[in-house]
């Protein structure tokens, strides 16, 4: 379905010097796909829809905002955008190619050969260049662009958060404020002897700690989990990861990071914060033997994707009392449902999928990525 009358003909015109589109080759995922609505007039008209159903809750005129960004984009818009679900997908589809968007998928001489000599621009859609040969792409006078993620930040910041929450009790306490809200929660306030006392914790709640000094176990050092170490550092704890290769000694010390395998980072981490990509080989990669290892009282934190850990052990694990607490975003199933038996603990937190909020992030992020590219091909 076309649906080229939504754009003016005076963006028509505007074509590279040989009288075509630029070609937009975009790795496929539910995010870059933005790209297409933006800048291919002939997206199809259900996935327009989509889009501005997705972002309505925060930005009602989506359609004014595409429009708005298009009428700054002086080279790139409109453009042939080339949807590719995989590493085969990119080398068939980039002949021809201006602009290679990527986030995982690699780039090196072969996918520069497969452009045939037309590709002037790889953006990574984050800042992590691995599978990025920058070296070659410089031999062809090919420019590597990368983009910090407001997302990922977001999620770095939800992450945070949850720890926060988990481990001051926010969640707990919040709104309890007098006698009797205490003790309907379980608690045994009391009134101290101001003329002697301090009348700090007269609620006395129990069980709080810091961030500070405690070792945060980071399970997953890309994108998102550096932005994590970035702010526990801020926090001064002590930052472990894992990973399955190891980072360069310059990128360790650059966030003050510790390698450790798997056992270990869980056995000795007071906070372990899961971010890792969906597999096959993540597939509850933390599950019984891994919750049996975990140093008990530790609060497990996971806004990466919930399958990640296994869903009846992690309850068996919270029902032994063997976490300190559990963090969740998003949540096993969307919806969820009221009864379910995560909610019955006091030291769980789950939201509804908010890690990356809000709808900003990804905006500003494109509407960056989308001039940054614009103007390199200046």
């Amino acid at each position: 379905m076309k649906t080229n009358k939504r754009r003016g003909t005076r963006n028509e015109r505007r074509v590279t010097s040989d009288g075509r589109r630029p070609v937009v080759v975009v790795e496929d995922d539910p995010f870059p796909r933005l790209i297409q609505v933006i800048l291919d007039p002939d997206t199809p008209a259900a996935r327009v829809a989509a889009f501005s159903h997705f972002f309505a809750h925060e930005l009602p005129d989506f359609a004014g905002w595409c429009e708005r960004l298009r009428a700054r984009l002086k080279r790139l818009h409109p453009a042939e955008v080339r949807l590719v679900p995989d590493q085969g997908g990119l080398l068939a589809g980039l002949a021809g190619a201006t602009a290679v968007v990527t986030e995982s998928l690699t780039v090196g001489k072969q996918e520069i050969a497969a452009a045939g000599g037309t590709l002037r621009i790889v953006q990574k859609y984050g800042t992590v260049l691995s599978g990025i040969d920058s070296a070659a792409c410089g031999r062809a006078g090919i420019r590597v662009l990368t983009l910090r993620r407001r997302a990922n930040i977001s999620c770095a910041e939800h992450a945070l958060g949850l720890m926060l929450a988990l481990a001051r009790k926010i969640h707990e306490t919040a709104g309890l404020i007098s006698t009797e809200q205490l003790q309907a929660a379980g608690y045994a306030p009391t009134q101290y002897d101001r003329a002697h006392t301090a009348n700090a914790n007269w609620a006395r709640v129990t069980g709080t700690r810091n961030l500070f000094g405690r070792q945060i176990g980071i399970v997953g050092f890309g994108e998102i989990g550096r932005e994590v170490a970035l702010r526990a550092a801020a926090f001064g704890m002590h930052i472990v990861y894992t990973q399955r290769r190891r980072l360069a000694a310059k990128e360790e010390s650059r966030y003050g990071a510790t390698y450790a395998p798997l056992d270990k980072l869980l056995a000795g981490s007071d906070f372990v914060s899961l971010h890792l990509p969906f597999t096959d080989a993540t597939r509850g990669i933390i599950g019984r033997r891994e919750l049996g290892l975990i140093k008990r009282g530790a609060i497990l934190v996971n806004i990466s994707r919930p399958l990640l850990v296994d869903r009846e052990a992690l309850l068996d694990a919270l029902r032994a009392g063997r976490l300190g607490g559990f963090g969740l975003d998003p949540h096993y199933d969307a919806p969820g449902r009221a009864d379910d038996p995560l909610l019955g603990f006091r030291n769980v937190i789950v939201t509804p999928h908010l890690a990356a909020a809000p709808r900003f992030n990804s905006l500003s992020d494109f509407e960056e990525l989308l001039l940054g590219i614009d103007q390199a091909l200046a």
